[in-house]
């Protein structure tokens, strides 16, 4: 059974070879149009400098000598520059041992103007060209090559009346340009026939691997309405997918063990934790109407048996209470979602508390709503209730001449709900078990609020959180912007 190493190897080994013929191939029509062109370039500058020696044959033909001054060399300067003109990219002259150049032209020299000075860096291999040409007394050639170019100069003698005197031509042919057409196309077909090959077989491989990884795909996400288990996920038939679904079903049955025991000492958990403050919760007002009763029956006066029996309505209306916001933390129900508009949203959540807030002395008041493009979606009715919660439990907390803001924000796609208050802030012994039913630090509050806020949350796919703030206390409540 041939696994993904083995392919990939292959597809390897075909990239290897499919990259050294091609490298071959181009590096020999690189080096023979290389040659050719230096090739070439060395018949022009000799072909250049003939051109010179016949030129300046015809022109002293008939002249006995005379001295070397300004007027001779302008003539010759014209000779040159004539000979030259059709030889482009190639500069040279007229050179005497005794007196050096007599003449310079390069009339195809590109730059701004006629180049007129002799080459300063070249200078001393122009003169050992043109020493050897005259003392072999036939012409001469040198080849200087450099890494993108060759430099290439060739002297002839000339005979006349100035004596000493040789012709040079210097060119430079640049090696790094024009590879050979039909080697390269070769070169070309090879890699592209050997990369296609190479993306079919790679294309065939991810394929076959595609379509396994999609069996696990659709085996993992098959259960994830009904259970967070891992599902018994079926092997594939390849080496390496084959351990590790081995190794996510035995990962499987060991999380699912795990969450069994983690499930079963949660509620055991829960259910001890809501038990003792339900029954702590229970006892004290119980306590409290007994001796009002007991009071009430051992009295014979009217008013103080009505100041009892107004105590233990008192009792039985905050147990009322009390039970109504367990009924809400346990029955909260399915979000019923839909487009909200936040600023009206915010500004009717906190009006029926305004006058509240402003009998506390506080300030009460929205922040800048997030744009609602698009609106976002949520149970309002849900939403409003837990804000209702941590309204009423900033401006419980918050002393006279506070503030208290109620504020949306959109992160990304989240929808970011927050009461900030500018009151003490949160202890450290109840911010770990804030969020817990019937944790309270008021003596007359029943600790579900934060609770019932968690819940509603919860319901929505988020999360009820208390941030960290330098001063006072911030509750956000974070839910998908587009809940569905």
């Amino acid at each position: 059974m041939r696994s993904l190493w083995s392919r990939l190897l292959a597809l390897w080994i075909m990239l290897v070879l499919s990259g050294a013929a091609t490298g071959y191939l181009l590096f020999q029509s690189f080096q023979q149009t290389a040659n050719a062109r230096v090739a070439r370039s060395e018949e022009l500058v000799a072909r250049a400098c003939r051109d010179i020696a016949d030129r300046y044959q015809f022109f002293v033909s008939g002249w006995t000598g005379g001295p070397v001054d300004d007027r001779l060399k302008q003539e010759l300067n014209a000779l040159v520059q004539v000979a030259l003109s059709s030889a482009i990219g190639v500069e040279g002259g007229v050179w005497q041992a005794d007196a050096g150049s007599l003449a310079y032209a390069f009339p195809s020299y590109e730059g701004t103007g006629p180049k007129t000075d002799l080459p300063a860096a070249e200078l001393s291999t122009i003169r050992e060209v043109n020493a050897e040409a005259l003392r072999s007394g036939r012409p001469a050639g040198l080849r200087q090559p450099a890494r993108s170019q060759v430099l290439l100069v060739q002297a002839c003698p000339l005979r006349g009346p100035i004596q000493g005197t040789t012709a040079w031509t210097m060119t430079r042919a640049f090696t790094a340009e024009g590879p050979a057409y039909n080697q390269l196309l070769t070169g070309l077909v090879v890699l592209g026939l050997t990369i296609f090959g190479s993306a079919l077989w790679l294309a065939r491989v991810l394929f076959f691997w595609s379509r396994k990884i999609a069996v696990l795909e659709k085996a993992l996400g098959k259960n994830e309405d009904r259970s967070i288990d891992l599902p018994r996920l079926p092997r594939t038939g390849e080496p390496e997918l084959d351990r590790l679904v081995d190794a996510l079903n035995l990962t499987g049955e060991r999380l699912a063990q795990e969450q069994r025991r983690a499930s079963t000492a949660e509620r055991l958990a829960a259910v001890g934790r809501l038990s003792a403050g339900l029954a702590h919760e229970i006892r004290n007002p119980i306590a409290a109407m007994r001796l009002k009763a007991e009071n009430a029956l051992a009295t014979s006066d009217d008013a103080r048996k009505k100041t009892a029996l107004e105590a233990i309505l008192k009792q039985v209306a905050r147990l009322d209470t009390l039970l109504s916001n367990l009924l809400q933390m346990t029955q909260a129900g399915e979000p019923k979602s839909m487009d909200v508009e936040l600023s009206s949203f915010l500004q009717s959540t906190i009006e029926p508390h305004q006058e509240l807030a402003a009998a506390n002395g506080l300030s009460l008041e929205t922040g800048t709503a997030a744009p609602n493009n698009p609106l976002p979606r949520f149970d309002p009715s849900q939403m409003q209730r837990a804000l209702d919660n941590l309204i009423l439990n900033a401006i419980q907390n918050t002393p006279a001449g506070g503030r208290i803001i109620v504020d949306a924000l959109r992160e990304q796609d989240k929808l970011l709900l927050s009461v900030t208050d500018s009151g003490a802030g949160v202890s450290e012994e109840m911010r770990d078990r804030l969020f817990e039913p019937f944790a309270t630090a008021r003596s007359e509050g029943t600790g579900l609020g934060l609770a019932i806020v968690r819940e509603i949350a919860r319901a929505h796919r988020g999360e009820a959180r208390l941030a960290h703030t330098g001063r006072g206390a911030r509750f956000e409540i974070e839910v998908p912007w587009q809940t569905s």
